[in-house]
């Protein structure tokens, strides 16, 4: 997800105050009409889809002028007006014209190809707008490569190209295009939750949360900054955007880190990192458990069952830096700056964790997910009159209001970048770019997980984590998929025990092998590469379970979707950071490489999505595998920042890395249990002398 508008684009131009009005109004009708489509009626997914795209680029037009930081003069506002009135007319002609395009077969006339190649520029123009040239260059490359310059390229890149009236078609009409499943997800689950945290906003409710946390966090060793861990872990769930986590809880947390001691850097950058894992965190994810379960088919209470531990596993990991460095500057606990629990909990703030409820009940009984929202967010009105806080009409409003506003620059991308996932969808790429992966990692995990970390970093300097997410799972996710499974489709060669139609497929492609003893891994893995893609995949489907498959699956898109997460946090754009060094008054960069650094379990945590049974459903092994990474996490954080309880030597520094390294590496587990309680033996030692200086 993304920070809203305002938050990434001055609030400038002529008549300031008549635009804010529209804005606010218009904002606050379009939130209600997608209530309406999402609750009530059952309108075409077409139709929503373009009014969707048409909403929230009117309220873009209106926010962000041409020009970015530039005063809007009669000849902006012009134009702005020319391409407000061209948005509506190509969304409404796309509607209208959709039956009568079906009943002449889809042979295209003047008017659309006028409004085809409109929206194509207005989705160009839109994303320009809110993040910068990335997306509008991808989508040009994307439409450009379909329609031409694919022909003259050799190689699995080659693409024998389609016309013009085709490329139009798909991207207006087709499954993956402008209106397609990408726009669908952003104006049904993806809107509605960014609503739904617009409300708990707006009610107070994130003033109860942070206070909350302070009371849980604030009277042991680093509590204000373990407070601002927890009120972020609980805020960004449901908030949909790191930066307006960042902005929303860090405007407390942060003056309170700094207050305790805690060097301002440092405090921004636990902050930043703390808001970017809310993003991680069930039962919402920030609607990214629902894009997930779209995209793979499976269950939402599967992803939301599975990822639990992981995301505690995160944030314990931010905890580790904030313990670790409260210990390292001797900080003392001011109790005078702490609410008590018992005060926080009488305040009459406990009622907001009904709504809460209410969404996970009704997600629980089986209640599609933009329902469930609809009825949190009228939960939490009515939660807010047992609080001293009620919600009348107005606030309602301006609930409504806030929630559009901090949907369109997610709204705009995720319908622009349509345009793309259908380019890879139509030419295939995306298993050309599976095959590529494979070919540059050598079937290496760790190589493939390098290069989408690298992918992801890039796409994230102009996507917001949604979009990120669902273009490097279009291109990235079946090549992973490819590689965890491989790893089980050679253990399963090698022990010998091929059912029948799996050697019918394998004698297809190499009639002289014989099967039916074990072999080695290498001469599986050898037998595997004389296979043809297809063949590879209908050897898998046959001799692995349907459990292991989704494991597989889901490990896949959970690396990719947890990589998207670090553009938030990793120089040199990380718009988290930088909102937190804002509010710190701190440099920009130095507090992105800080945050950086507390994050780094954005990149461990994956590796063992890959090489683990973490995401298995088996809930003994998932706290294995929690149990023993989180010591590694710990013996790793010590090892940089040179101190446990105390403070370590080199030598202790070193054995603690490799330590830490051997407990997140899935090769060394054998050897985990001794490396555990090594480290266990190393801080008891640490404890009991603590003036190893």
């Amino acid at each position: 997800m993304v920070a809203s508008a305002s938050e990434r684009v001055p609030r400038v131009g002529l008549g300031g105050q008549i635009i804010e009005r529209f804005v606010y109004w218009f904002g606050a009708a379009l939130s209600l009409a997608h209530v309406y489509f999402n609750v009530i009626a059952t309108l075409p997914e077409l139709w929503v889809a373009a009014i969707h795209f048409a909403g929230f680029g009117l309220i873009c037009l209106s926010l962000m002028p041409p020009v970015r930081n530039a005063r809007r003069g009669s000849l902006l506002l012009a134009i702005d007006l020319l391409l407000a009135v061209l948005l509506g007319l190509s969304a409404l002609y796309v509607i209208l014209a959709e039956v009568p395009l079906a009943a002449r077969g889809f042979e295209y006339g003047t008017l659309d190809y006028i409004a085809g190649f409109a929206l194509i520029f207005l989705a160009i123009e839109l994303s320009r707008r809110t993040t910068g040239p990335v997306i509008p260059i991808l989508i040009i490359i994307a439409l450009s490569y379909v329609a031409w310059w694919g022909r003259y390229v050799g190689g699995v890149l080659h693409f024998p190209g389609l016309s013009l009236e085709v490329v139009l078609l798909r991207g207006s009409y087709g499954d993956e295009g402008m209106f397609g499943l990408v726009a669908q997800i952003s104006s049904s689950f993806v809107f509605m939750f960014v609503l739904f945290g617009a409300f708990l906003i707006r009610s107070g409710a994130g003033e109860f949360i942070v206070d909350l946390a302070r009371a849980a966090a604030g009277r042991v060793t680093g509590g204000p900054g373990l407070a601002a861990v927890i009120a972020s872990a609980l805020t960004g769930m449901v908030s949909g955007s790191a930066v307006a986590n960042t902005v929303s809880t860090g405007v407390i947390t942060i003056p309170l880190m700094k207050r305790a001691g805690f060097p301002p850097r440092f405090a921004a950058g636990v902050e930043a990192a703390a808001s970017t894992g809310g993003q991680l965190m069930p039962p919402v994810m920030g609607a990214g458990a629902f894009v997930m379960a779209t995209y793979t088919q499976i269950s939402y209470l599967t992803i939301i069952a599975v990822s639990f531990l992981p995301a505690l596993l995160y944030f314990l990991g931010i905890a580790f830096y904030v313990r670790i460095q409260a210990k390292k500057s001797g900080l003392q606990i001011d109790a005078a700056d702490t609410p008590r629990l018992g005060t926080v909990l009488r305040s009459g703030g406990l009622p907001f964790l009904i709504p809460i409820g209410v969404l996970v009940g009704l997600l629980v009984w089986g209640f599609t997910p933009s329902y469930a929202a609809g009825f949190a967010i009228l939960a939490v009105i009515a939660a807010s009159w047992l609080t001293p806080k009620r919600m009348g009409p107005r606030a309602i409003v301006d609930a409504l209001a806030l929630g559009a506003r901090n949907m369109v620059t997610t709204a705009v991308l995720l319908v622009a970048i349509g345009l793309v996932v259908n380019a890879v969808a139509t030419t295939g790429l995306g298993n050309s770019f599976a095959l590529m992966i494979a070919e540059w990692s050598g079937d290496s995990m760790i190589v493939a997980l390098i290069l989408v970390a690298v992918a992801s970093l890039v796409l994230g300097m102009g996507l917001p984590v949604t979009a990120s997410y669902v273009v490097l799972a279009t291109l990235a996710a079946p090549a992973l998929y490819d590689l965890i499974t491989r790893a089980e489709l050679i253990d399963a060669l090698a022990s010998g025990a091929v059912p029948e139609t799996a050697r019918a497929i394998i004698a297809l492609a190499a009639p002289d092998v014989s099967l039916g003893a074990p072999m080695s891994t290498g001469a599986a893995a050898d037998l595997l590469a004389l296979l043809p893609p297809e063949m590879s995949g209908m050897l898998r489907e046959t001799m692995l379970s349907p459990a292991l498959l989704t494991t597989a699956l889901l490990s896949a898109h959970m690396i990719v979707f947890w990589l998207s997460q670090d553009s938030n946090v990793t120089p040199p754009v990380c718009l988290t950071a930088f909102a937190a060094a804002g509010i710190a008054e701190t440099p920009p960069m130095r507090t992105g490489l800080v945050a950086w650094k507390i994050a780094k379990s954005l990149y461990a945590i994956p590796v063992l999505f890959a090489y683990t049974p973490f995401l298995s459903g088996d809930f003994a092994v998932a706290l294995e595998v929690f149990v023993f990474a989180a010591l590694g996490i710990y013996a790793l954080t010590g090892a940089i920042e040179g101190h446990f309880e105390a403070a370590l030597n080199w030598p202790l520094r070193v054995a603690c890395a490799a330590l830490g390294v051997s407990l997140l590496w899935p090769l060394a587990w054998p050897w985990h249990v001794g490396a555990a309680i090594t480290i266990l033996v190393v801080l008891t030692w640490n404890i009991k002398r603590p003036s190893d200086h």
